[in-house]
């Protein structure tokens, strides 16, 4: 090994230390998804059970729950689902049990999930991992803005960045 590759071996953890300082105490933001999301598209909602609350707009739906709304899919084993006034629409969607989004190539996973679709936001909670091809990155936090396709990763950030040679 050439003197060179040495130094490079040695001072790889260094410089790759820097690249994460910033990132842990500060959080980053990222690209997610191929394109930004339509949040007035229709919502279709697929599950095992249904429990729904006429007098306070909320429906259950639990077991394997699936719902998709345009080329974004979301799972999670529970979601809270509550509508706007006189039903005339989703305010909000609130899973848990362990989530997961996919949005083109970009898949995240969390313990939970709230997305505003009013807002047109979502915030995944609890052991966030977002997996981006070669690339990963896990947060206590990650919020999603669909309008633009781009996230906001928080709280002790953490990243594994593929350098592409041999070092």
């Amino acid at each position: 090994m050439t003197l060179v590759k040495t130094l490079r071996l040695l001072m790889l953890p260094l410089f790759l230390a820097a690249l994460a300082a910033p990132v842990l105490a500060q959080g980053t933001s990222v690209a997610f998804g191929t394109l930004a999301q339509d949040t007035n598209l229709p919502v279709e909602v697929t599950a095992d059970n249904l429990s729904v609350d006429q007098d306070t707009g909320i429906a259950i739906f639990t077991g394997n729950v699936l719902i998709g709304q345009g080329e974004m899919r979301l799972s999670a084993p529970r979601v809270l689902v509550v509508y706007l006034a006189e039903q005339k629409g989703i305010e909000r969607l609130e899973a848990t049990g362990g989530v997961t989004l996919v949005s083109g190539p970009d898949a995240a996973e969390a313990d939970r999930a709230d997305y505003s679709i009013t807002n047109g936001e979502i915030v995944m909670t609890g052991n966030v991992l977002l997996d981006q091809g070669p690339n990963a990155l896990s947060a206590d936090r990650m919020t999603v803005q669909l309008s633009d396709g781009t996230a906001q990763m928080a709280g002790r950030v953490k990243t594994i960045i593929q350098t592409g040679g041999d070092n």
